[in-house]
């Protein structure tokens, strides 16, 4: 398991030659296998999970379908989350826009998405979210939170941008969504994991001056 930077695609293409599958693949080349059990979005940081066997790899997928694989993202949004514990359960509809890039939209018929959110801190201008999923389907966060009104701070798909650019000036320079914890048992060997990555610095110091809360304890 991998703690991924903001800013590092999982794997190469769509005009990135190299990500973090060809890196690992190229510092172990004795490695028989080493192939993604999952996915982040480029400029999502935190937990990636790599396998090494064969056999794991189809495990983590099984556990994956399942819904056998607790996943838990840290997120700041714009404005004051009210709603309290919210499931939401938009349908995600995949296109590709004009210029060729992969987006998503809420959209009726489409693919069943539910993704848990439980505030952390709700303030005037952001809030702290802990999001969990129940499915993986592209972007699902990202999107879920924006169609609720609330963007993902330095979201430069579905945000708000004049916002961003706003808040650039107080330390946001990309995607503040962070994989903060995976709860799994070991594909292998049956035992439990919990895994945790802290956030990273830029995010950290953001919400320890944003928030009234240390981040050690999220």
């Amino acid at each position: 398991v991998v703690d991924k930077p903001s800013g590092v695609a999982v794997h190469g293409g769509s005009g990135v030659s190299y990500g973090v599958i060809e890196s690992l693949r190229a510092a172990r080349p004795q490695a028989k296998l080493l192939e993604l059990a999952h996915r982040l979005d480029r400029d999502t940081s935190g937990l990636l999970v790599v396998a090494k066997k064969r056999s794991a790899l189809v495990e983590l997928h099984r556990m994956l379908r399942e819904g056998e694989i607790g996943k838990v993202y840290l997120s700041v949004v714009k404005g004051h989350w009210e709603a309290g514990n919210r499931e939401i359960r938009d349908a995600l509809h995949k296109y590709v826009d004009a210029k060729g890039e992969r987006r998503v939209a809420v959209r009726e018929g489409g693919i069943a998405a539910v993704t848990q959110v439980k505030p952390i801190q709700a303030g005037e201008r952001f809030s702290l979210l802990e999001v969990r999923l129940l499915t993986g389907r592209t972007h699902q966060i990202r999107v879920h939170l924006a169609h609720a009104g609330h963007p993902v701070l330095g979201d430069d798909k579905y945000g708000d941008f004049e916002f961003n650019r706003a808040v650039a000036r107080q330390g946001v320079k990309r995607l503040f969504l962070h994989a903060r914890r995976l709860v799994m048992k070991h594909p292998a060997e049956g035992g439990k994991l919990k895994l945790e990555a802290p956030l990273p610095p830029d995010m950290r110091a953001f919400v320890e001056k944003n928030f009234a809360l240390s981040a050690d304890r999220l």
